[in-house]
């Protein structure tokens, strides 16, 4: 699960989780959104298809962060003149380390690439890195798995590590999942 583990999926393509496109309940999600000007976070942000659907929608403040250096090069080749025009930037680094603030951090298939030792951890960086009356939304699992990654678990569980640093969760079925993951997944919606 480190670095170098990221690093060679990606050199070797063993992507199985890449949908090849946004997912629908993201899409429906970014429609909703009205401000173009807020800050985004997309960590573990694979080949970042959200990214190119936030820039035809016309977002201005998209920030990606993934471990691999593989990919976030192919990101910043890929996404040279978003970047150029300062519409986006792509870290590589540790999203337990990393520092900003942001007004939309959006979740899909990064909770569940990580070690669960780490979800505790996870939901306090998610704090730390969530601006005042920011929200974390996105895709969970709702289902267990052999081994791993990708790492499952229940609704019940994951209100474990949230609720210690937010006091607005939700979870709720999630009625636009790819086929494959259908009755599979929950959408949360976590804010302050």
């Amino acid at each position: 699960m480190s670095k170098e583990f990221w690093d060679n999926r990606w050199q070797t393509g063993q992507t199985g989780w890449d949908l090849n496109g946004v997912s629908p309940a993201i899409q429906k999600y970014i429609d909703t959104i009205t401000d173009k000007n807020i800050q985004i976070l997309i960590p573990g942000c694979g080949n970042a298809y959200e990214v190119d659907y936030l820039l035809q929608k016309g977002f201005n403040h998209i920030h990606v962060i993934d471990i691999s250096p593989t990919l976030t090069n192919k990101l910043k080749d890929k996404y040279k003149s978003a970047v150029s025009a300062g519409n986006l930037k792509i870290f590589c680094g540790d999203f337990f380390t990393h520092k900003g603030k942001y007004d939309l951090i959006i979740e899909q298939t990064f909770f569940c690439a990580i070690s669960p030792a780490l979800r505790r951890d996870y939901a306090k960086q998610m704090k730390n890195l969530l601006a005042p009356n920011g929200k974390l939304v996105g895709l969970l699992f709702n289902t267990d798995f052999d081994g791993g990654p990708p790492f499952g678990g229940n609704i019940y569980e994951y209100n474990e590590y949230f609720k210690h640093y937010f006091n607005t969760i939700y979870f709720t079925p999630c009625a636009d999942s790819i086929a494959p993951r259908a009755g599979k997944e929950v959408w949360i919606t976590i804010k302050d």
